[in-house]
């Protein structure tokens, strides 16, 4: 997938089809058949949520906050995926004190070992990601700490457990229909999942876009730009925690979570270009490697969404684009 300035592109590459067709029907035929019946385009915007008007709700965030006004010129679009909740729970477990490097690995560890072999392309081997069912069973835990998850493995195998017994995938795509608050609470009686990792999933792959997720660096935003009486405060109590979401949800309203995002982006590029200006003037003056932070920690964010400008309502994607900002 790519954009140019007609718009996005993308290529559809498909696993080997085993046909089951009669001599009399080709296996091309059979292919084109299949073709008809899955909506990719669909499939694109639903995953890019471009029903969404965000062109609206970032002159809506323009009036209510200077600060948002300040940055959105240079980070138009930010705009979160639709993602499988699934993937998404489980992605995040793997994120739990760790880097885009080491998540990403972990992540293709589970796919290769418990996924489904989907297609070969360009010599990269693709799989599916893995069953509730398959990441359930007892013997997971053991085998994904030699496969250098650590306590994660734990978590991970547990909480499959226990989403199983709650009613499996249906259980967590119910969590799309209650409140946000709802959701919330009833991924955080997963094991190892709290209130930042619970907002993260309600907020990424439940449709609940009032989720803030709170970190360090959104801590570090609301005490400079927000919440100045939490200057002096040293960490992120529970307390802390829900002043700062109800803080961003009162100012933001409905679609919090995403105007949260642009303002944690617009934080994390600025990290970035100053990590990388320190780095190039260590480098000017000594010789040798330097320990700098590797682009794909500097670059986060971007595990988590991509960008979108273009048209307020996406009905034609030859009218707008998509991009993932990175250089």
């Amino acid at each position: 997938m790519n954009q140019d300035e007609a718009g996005l592109n993308y290529r559809v590459v498909k696993p080997v089809v085993q046909s089951e067709a009669s001599p009399s029907e080709s296996l091309p035929a059979k292919k084109a058949e299949m073709k008809e019946c899955i909506d990719y385009e669909h499939m694109v915007k639903d995953y890019f949520q471009l029903d969404i008007d965000l062109e609206s709700l970032y002159r809506q965030w323009s009036l209510a906050d200077a600060n948002f006004d300040k940055v959105a010129k240079n980070f138009v679009g930010v705009r979160m995926l639709k993602q499988d909740p699934v993937e998404n729970l489980f992605a995040f477990i793997c994120s739990s004190n760790n880097n885009i490097q080491r998540i990403t690995g972990m992540v293709e560890k589970l796919c290769e070992t418990y996924g489904n072999h989907l297609l070969t392309y360009e010599d990269v081997a693709y799989y599916t990601f893995p069953s509730i069912e398959s990441l359930a069973e007892v013997k997971v835990e053991s085998k994904l700490r030699t496969l250098g998850f650590g306590y994660r493995a734990k978590f991970i195998q547990q909480s499959a457990a226990k989403i199983m017994k709650n009613g499996g995938r249906d259980w967590l795509l119910n969590l799309r229909t209650v409140s946000y608050l709802e959701a919330k609470s009833s991924l955080m009686t997963l094991p190892g999942i709290g209130a930042k990792v619970a907002d993260c999933i309600c907020l990424m792959s439940l449709n609940h876009s009032v989720a803030i997720p709170v970190d360090t660096h959104v801590f570090q935003i609301a005490k400079a730009n927000y919440v100045p009486h939490l200057s002096q405060t040293k960490s992120v109590t529970d307390k802390v925690y829900n002043e700062i979401s109800a803080h961003f949800q009162s100012l933001f309203g409905t679609y919090a979570g995403w105007a949260h995002s642009c303002r944690f982006t617009s934080s994390e590029s600025a990290t970035a270009r100053r990590q990388e200006k320190k780095c190039y003037r260590r480098d000017q003056r000594e010789a040798g490697p330097w320990p700098c932070a590797k682009k794909e920690e500097m670059t986060i964010v971007f595990f988590f969404f991509f960008f979108y400008r273009g048209t307020s309502l996406c009905v034609n994607l030859k009218k707008s684009g998509c991009f993932a900002f990175i250089k």
